[in-house]
């Protein structure tokens, strides 16, 4: 017996910091048949609000430094603004939704991240998810918006890469359902060359990757999503897709193991 399809939809960048972009992402969003869960970033939106405060952005290899002060923001406006901003226009757009970080239902837990070369200070690493509760609730037509937050069941919160909270829950999922992870970010797909937004790659493997990334053409915030992508090929996530708004539904740059 085949399973249900489930897509999972990340997005990021400048699509979820911009309200027209977000507008138009969400409407073709809504319009995606079965059922559906949507994880979104926002660090553009989170440095913004830093920079107000007064608090300094510290960025390694596009992976973001929290400490106490950057915590607070990324939960105020991960898990407040951006979020409920998004679960407000899909009930405008007719879908029931509602928002989430790995707190809520317990269905991401993490720890944080020990200290090696660099101290990331209060980010996270996943180490269970259990979406039997997302479940039940994709199943009565309600779709999950996930902010990229987790904590460590010791009240601790956590700040936590969106693309990993995407690829972990999509992993998880796909014991139930046939699962497609799509990332949505201003760009079409993977680029060759990144000044040529016509030279997008339509199907890159893992090795492809290492060698792109080697060359210099794959870097900063690209590179941890596509990390992640492969290992959710890796772990039972049926298709894996990286694009912008208008591929969606189909085409960007769809990844394989080999």
């Amino acid at each position: 017996m085949s399973k249900q399809k489930l897509t999972l939809v990340k997005v990021g960048g400048k699509v979820v910091e911009e309200k027209d972009s977000l507008a138009d992402l969400l409407g073709r969003f809504s319009k995606l048949e079965g059922l559906k869960v949507l994880v979104h970033g926002g660090g553009r939106l989170a440095t913004a609000v830093a920079e107000r405060l007064g608090i300094a952005t510290q960025m390694v290899e596009g992976r973001r430094i929290t400490d106490q002060g950057m915590l607070e923001v990324v939960t105020m406006v991960y898990g407040g603004l951006v979020n409920k901003s998004i679960v407000a226009n899909l009930q405008a757009l007719g879908q029931n939704a509602i928002g989430l970080t790995g707190a809520d239902l317990n269905y991401m837990q993490a720890v944080k991240r020990p200290v090696k070369d660099i101290d990331y200070g209060y980010v996270g690493d996943i180490v269970c998810v259990n979406v039997d509760e997302l479940k039940m609730l994709v199943e009565k037509n309600v779709v999950p918006v996930l902010a990229p937050l987790s904590h460590d069941k010791n009240g601790q919160m956590l700040n936590v890469n969106a693309d990993t909270i995407a690829a972990e829950a999509a992993i998880a999922f796909s014991k139930y359902y046939e699962v497609e992870l799509v990332y949505c970010f201003e760009k079409p797909g993977v680029l060759e060359n990144p000044d040529d937004d016509d030279s997008v790659i339509e199907k890159l493997t893992h090795s492809e990757f290492k060698d792109l990334q080697a060359y210099g053409a794959i870097h900063t915030g690209m590179i941890p999503k596509l990390d992640n992508s492969f290992s959710a090929i890796s772990r039972g996530v049926s298709r894996v897709r990286i694009t912008n708004i208008e591929g969606l539904q189909q085409g960007g740059t769809t990844l394989a193991e080999v």
